[in-house]
C-alpha cells in the first residue's frame, strides 16, 4: 500500500512540493553561510519524494540547532510550511484526499522544525 501511496502522491502534487525544496535548497546554498541550510533542504526534498511509510520526530535538537531553526524560520521555513498547509487542507476536503493532506501536515511540521528532525522507516 505504501508503494501504491507513493506513486499516487508523485502524482497528485509530491513532485512540485520536491521541486520547491530542492529550489529552496539552491537559493540558499549560494551563499557559504546558507550551506548547512541547503543541505537540510535536499535531504527533505528526498523525503517529500516518497513520503509513505516514513516518519518524522521533530525536537531533538540542542543549541545549535535551535538557533537554526529560529533563522530557518525567519529567512524560509514558513513560506514552505504555508505550502504545505495549504495543501493539506486541499487535499483534506474530499475523504480519498486525506492521506495525501496527512501527509503534507507532516511536511509543514518539518517545514518549520528541520534541524534536529530524524527521519525514521
Amino acid at each position: 500500500m505504501q508503494i501504491i501511496g507513493n506513486f499516487l502522491w508523485l502524482l497528485f502534487g509530491g513532485i512540485i512540493m520536491a521541486i520547491l525544496w530542492f529550489i529552496a535548497g539552491l537559493l540558499v546554498c549560494a551563499t557559504i553561510i546558507g550551506i548547512p541550510f541547503g543541505l537540510q533542504c535536499f535531504k527533505f526534498a528526498g523525503f517529500v519524494i516518497w513520503p509513505f511509510g516514513r516518519q518524522v520526530d521533530v525536537g531533538h535538537f540542542g543549541f545549535g540547532g535551535l538557533l537554526g531553526n529560529i533563522l530557518w524560520i525567519l529567512l524560509l521555513g514558513w513560506e514552505l510550511c504555508i505550502s504545505h498547509l495549504a495543501l493539506g487542507l486541499i487535499f483534506c476536503i474530499t475523504i480519498i484526499g486525506i492521506p495525501f493532506g496527512i501527509q503534507h501536515f507532516k511536511l509543514a511540521l518539518l517545514a518549520i522544525l528541520p534541524f534536529g528532525a530524524k527521519i525514521t522507516g
